[in-house]
């Protein structure tokens, strides 16, 4: 089999174009275990992943979960809430203790940027990123892109619009990260307080003005105000950012043409998109989340292969 070009998937940033394209290729035989009636395979029987999640997570979790399961690896849950982290003992010596379980493999969300950078180069056993802070979440961005691919077919040349709370998204960074190296067209919108000012270095087109952006793309990928990481406030109340940003049915008529709804989730309906919006035809969101687990399924199965 075809091996990704890295032992570890730490961002999007680091891996190639045709790792995208081979993590895509098996996520679509995945799909397909996935919805026989029989939906394990014995990829991984061998393997022991470990789960660590220092901050909380529902989705992404339990995608993780079933995609190891899925492929029949054994499956180690850790919650930081309960964990020795809390009595002072560090990142590495918590990670250290759990390989000495012999544990192959973890996937862990953390809540400062860089962690999993700093752990791949004290540890053996091979990291996926699922989450770090505001920086990078690999697998969302894969996922957005596998389904924006599914509906649209190839991405070179088309317009992505990612709006919202840019500013504290790491699933904003990933997906941007990712789509131009598919060589799609990415602009971002939302409030100029909620844009990064570094944003355009990335060589994205930055835009503060929705109907405008939403007539552009081709896809709007649509983010929630993550009110949980901002320590001051960015935007004068959710009501306002809602008529202002908001994604509702009324805006979506008054455009020339259809467009692709994307949501990562959670969705925060009312807020940045309506229920309206969430469950039409244009939205492919519960689509994101079942292509999640084939994604994963495929990002696992792959750096397991690459175990030296």
């Amino acid at each position: 089999m075809s091996l990704l070009s890295q032992k570890h998937l730490l961002g999007i940033q680091d891996i190639t174009t045709q790792d995208i394209q081979l993590i895509f290729e098996t996520a679509k035989q995945f799909k397909e275990v996935i919805n026989r009636p029989i939906k394990k395979v014995p990829s991984l029987r061998d393997i022991t992943i470990a789960n660590l999640f220092f901050e909380n997570s529902t989705r992404t979790r339990i995608s993780f979960e079933l995609a190891e399961k899925r492929l029949s690896a054994d499956v180690i849950n850790f919650s930081a809430a309960s964990s020795s982290t809390k009595k002072g003992e560090t990142l590495i010596d918590t990670v250290n203790n759990i390989l000495a379980m012999k544990v192959d493999m973890i996937v862990m969300r953390h809540p400062n940027p860089g962690a999993h950078q700093l752990l791949a180069k004290h540890i053996d056993a091979q990291i996926v990123n699922a989450g770090d802070g505001t920086h990078e979440h690999p697998t969302q961005a894969l996922l957005d892109a596998f389904s924006m691919q599914e509906k649209l077919g190839d991405l070179r040349g088309k317009k992505v619009l990612i709006c919202g709370d840019i500013k504290h998204s790491r699933v904003a960074l990933s997906n941007i990260f990712c789509l131009q190296k598919l060589g799609a067209k990415v602009r971002v919108c939302g409030p100029p307080t909620l844009i990064p000012k570094f944003i355009e270095n990335l060589g994205v087109e930055v835009s503060y003005d929705i109907k405008e952006s939403l007539q552009w793309c081709d896809v709007a990928n649509v983010l929630r105000i993550q009110l949980e990481r901002q320590d001051i406030k960015y935007i004068p109340s959710l009501r306002e950012y809602s008529m202002a940003f908001g994604l509702n049915k009324q805006l979506l008529d008054s455009l020339k043409k259809e467009i692709v709804i994307m949501h990562p989730g959670p969705m925060n309906r009312g807020v940045e998109i309506d229920s309206d919006v969430a469950d039409s035809k244009h939205a492919i969101i519960l689509q994101q989340v079942e292509n999640g687990v084939a994604i994963r399924m495929a990002v696992l199965y792959l750096l397991a292969g690459k175990k030296e």
